[in-house]
């Protein structure tokens, strides 16, 4: 943290000096993403600050997106934040796996239970029946970056609760038996529920990213879809042709 007294740059804080510091280091990827960062009192005795300089440092480089906290466990190196297709439909292993990611995913429900009244209207069926149901969590190299919650027609995957989830997505098997033709999209941002926030690692105030999703094959609705992101890991997006007599829909 220490500058020559002949040098002609204005001397930064120090609250920046540990800034570049760190940042230094996750170029050099000596601290690669996902690294678990050193507490503030191992970075003040390392470098000679106080806890209220490396306090400050940490939270701003948070605030931009390069370190993230999970609460209760520490702050760790932000992966640069991955982002999700907007208009298609593929395969959050798929996405993971196409930029150097190791996809893993822990399944926390699945079954037949009765449809509610908002799945039931959506997919066309009397109140209270059948449907399946998934629930899982999905993650790149042991983070969660989504939790996922769908509603499948039974009439559309008669065997999807037959099938293996840890070595196979939910998706990657729908999409090969009931190739969708049709699907809607809706993105909001939102505070999720306590229980959510917990299976993904994620501090009580930090907005999500939701996604909802219906897909059809054919006439029938087949599923509808919750998945929920944290907001500082993953973003939604996608880059598209617009035909000249379609340009005054963007513009």
């Amino acid at each position: 943290m220490r500058h020559s007294s002949e040098s002609k740059q204005p001397r930064r804080a120090l609250y920046q000096e540990v800034k570049a510091y760190v940042l230094d280091l996750i170029k050099r990827e000596e601290w690669p993403p996902h690294y678990r960062v050193p507490s503030e009192h191992a970075l003040v005795e390392r470098l000679g600050v106080s806890r209220m300089t490396v306090n400050r440092a940490l939270r701003e480089l948070a605030h931009e997106g390069r370190l993230y906290r999970v609460q209760g466990v520490g702050t760790f190196v932000a992966a640069q934040k991955p982002q999700s297709a907007f208009l298609t439909i593929r395969s959050i292993a798929e996405e993971i796996r196409s930029r150097g990611g190791v996809h893993s995913s822990d399944v926390l429900l699945l079954r037949e239970s009765a449809a509610p009244e908002d799945i039931a209207a959506i997919m066309g069926l009397p109140e209270g029946a059948p449907v399946f149901q998934a629930v899982l969590v999905h993650k790149d190299r042991g983070v969660p970056i989504q939790y996922a919650e769908r509603f499948v027609n039974p009439a559309v995957a008669p065997e999807f609760l037959q099938q293996d989830f840890d070595h196979i997505t939910p998706s990657e098997y729908l999409l090969k038996i009931a190739p969708v033709t049709e699907a809607e999209h809706v993105v909001e941002a939102s505070l999720s529920e306590p229980h959510i926030r917990k299976l993904l690692q994620m501090p009580d105030l930090e907005p999500c990213l939701v996604l909802h999703r219906t897909t059809w094959v054919g006439a029938t609705v087949a599923t509808r879809n919750r998945f929920i992101y944290p907001g500082s890991r993953f973003r939604i997006g996608s880059r598209f042709r617009i035909s000249a007599e379609d340009a005054h829909l963007i513009i």
